[in-house]
């Protein structure tokens, strides 16, 4: 390493700003990650505003995901080609801009086009943002601090959004949903401005465009695919077709990364053991996630009455226990005992948690009933994400940091869509199925056809949850990850 970058490393591990740097990139995080469900509470109101259809609704929240995911790892390559502090200001202006469009809706397609603006600026802003914490936080214990922190905004802003949804459309109006961005971006902006260093293009830098091409088209494919299955089913050919193009255009451009004379993806990044674990477990923890915040939600409101608000409030619990396991998971335990024990402990505190949900009936109450299984659901996914989002940028290089990052986010992505499709189909499978032979007019029985709907859905997490646990046995590596000195130089930034 040459005398400067070593000087670069010193100032950046010396440098006073460095925590205020982590409170401006966990902000712009924040607002990515709620964006994912703080506008499906306020779908209702904003449909009968705009006057859309019912099947028209999917498209509010499918066209965030799909240009979110497809555009992801151009997103992370283009922070690491042209600078991460260029990537995250671009990114959090263009996220603001497309959330005051999205706001400011006088039609569907307005809102629809608002809504895919955010994903496109999305991909670009998230890599970008990681890939900052990864080069700003050297030090060892300063950098499992970090990482706890930011996991532990990561893993909670799903439920944030909910809770931040249900108090803007009951005691605002949906559009507010969307405006909000603004404030979270003002913040992030006027901090990433003066906080971050300016960086430089690299020399000879390229693009793969073809590698963009294969990747961009596969990634949009397999999003697409699951979520016309979430509405059509699984028996629409659409979906499968999809599917099999996404799986056919990701194969193609792995062979063509090990050919590329500029890979958007290297190798390198991928067949790291304890790294390729941590891609697997955010792509698990990710799908069963949803087993929370989907169908608890359902079951809150329409089962125990509760409000928008309510039900926001009534994740707390999960979100503080998430934030405390995140960050004692790579402050203390990881150092320790290493991730196989702390991502298993994770997992099957998840499995244990969704298990436990599936118990819940007509008579269940929050306090007895729901909380216990929130507490424990959200240390589980804390011991998991933090973790993982540590391991996973862990030992690249700075000129790896942002496709690294990026890869993150899309196996969070993706299995987000999976959980999503996936459940959704088993749970109105579960439901139909239920129904059979039964008098679907008696409210009753509906009632019990939606609790076995849920607990359809609460069984497949738990299972999501146990083959997590399995693979991390496997996958990773015994005893504690070996610090690197060299990785993640803050440098090129």
């Amino acid at each position: 390493m040459s005398p400067a970058k070593t000087g670069s490393r010193r100032e950046a591990a010396a440098s006073p700003h460095r925590w205020w740097i982590l409170a401006v990139v966990a902000t712009a995080q924040l607002m990515v990650t709620l964006d994912s469900t703080i506008v499906n509470i306020a779908l209702p109101s904003a449909q009968a505003d705009l006057g859309f259809t019912d099947g028209n609704r999917t498209w509010i929240v499918t066209a965030y995901s799909l240009a979110f995911g497809s555009l992801l790892l151009l997103g992370g390559r283009i922070a690491d080609l042209f600078g991460r502090k260029l990537a995250f200001l671009v990114g959090v202006s263009g996220f603001a801009a497309a959330s005051a469009l999205a706001g400011a809706a006088t039609s569907f397609e307005m809102l629809v086009a608002g809504r895919a603006l955010q994903g496109v600026f999305g991909a670009l802003l998230a890599p970008a943002a990681l890939s900052l914490l990864t080069t700003t936080f050297t030090d060892a214990k300063e950098r499992a601090k970090a990482f706890g922190l930011y996991g532990a905004v990561a893993g909670s802003g799903a439920a944030v959004g909910l809770l931040l949804g249900g108090v803007l459309t009951e005691y605002l109006d949906w559009r507010w949903t969307l405006y909000v961005n603004v404030v979270f971006a003002a913040v992030a902006l006027v901090g990433g401005w003066y906080l971050l260093q300016r960086g430089t293009r690299e020399t000879g830098a390229k693009l793969d465009i073809p590698g963009t091409v294969l990747v961009t088209g596969g990634l949009f494919a397999v999003v697409y695919g699951f979520s016309n299955a979430e509405s059509h089913g699984w028996s629409s050919a659409l979906s499968w077709g999809f599917l099999a193009a996404g799986a056919l255009l990701l194969a193609v451009f792995t062979w063509w990364q090990t050919r590329a004379a500029h890979p958007l993806l290297p190798l390198r990044v991928l067949l790291d053991r304890n790294r390729g674990a941590s891609f697997a477990a955010m792509l698990i923890i990710s799908a069963g996630m949803f087993g929370v915040f989907l169908f608890l939600t359902y079951y809150l409101q329409l089962t125990l009455g509760f409000s928008a608000v309510e039900t926001g409030l009534a994740f707390l619990p999960m979100v503080i226990s998430l934030m405390i396991a995140a960050t004692l998971a790579t402050s203390l335990l990881l150092p320790r005992v290493g991730p196989r024990t702390v991502v298993g402990l994770g997992m099957a505190l998840g499995a244990v948690g969704m298990a436990w949900l599936t118990r819940l009936d007509l008579t269940s109450t929050y306090a007895a009933d729901v909380l216990p299984a929130l507490v424990v659901s959200g240390i589980g996914i804390g011991l998991v994400m933090a973790p993982a989002m540590s391991l996973a940028t862990s030992g690249v290089g700075a000129d790896d940091a942002g496709v690294a990052s990026a890869s993150v986010n899309t196996m969070q992505q993706i299995g987000g869509s999976i959980g999503t499709a996936l459940l959704n189909t088993l749970a109105a499978s579960a439901a139909t199925s239920y129904l059979v032979g039964r008098d679907a007019a008696d409210p009753l029985v509906q009632a019990q056809a939606a609790l076995d709907s849920y607990a359809t859905a609460y069984w497949w997490s738990a299972g999501f949850f146990a083959v997590g646990a399995l693979l991390t046995l496997v996958l990773y590596r015994r005893g504690v990850p070996a610090a690197d000195a060299d990785a993640a130089p803050a440098v090129h930034m």
